[in-house]
């Protein structure tokens, strides 16, 4: 392998914006990573999505095949 060509592979911590740590192994240029949302507090992993739907295609498309809907809790 050619010498300096690869970047600097190593230990970084990861701060979300929740409060959330944890480690893993980066090219990020800092020790440090600030990021805005993970596993913990996006919707999707803690069950709390909405479907945001302004033309009402949800409803028609259960109005067409005469389904229910879920209540968002």
């Amino acid at each position: 392998m050619k010498a300096n060509t690869h970047p600097n592979y190593h230990d970084v911590t990861v701060v979300c914006a929740c409060g959330n740590t944890f480690h893993t192994r980066s090219t990020y240029k800092s020790d440090t990573m600030n990021i805005d949302i993970c596993n913990l507090c996006h919707p999707y992993f803690t069950g709390k999505q909405k479907v945001v739907d302004t033309a009402g295609r949800v409803e028609r498309f259960n109005k067409k095949y005469n389904r229910q809907t879920k209540s968002a809790e």
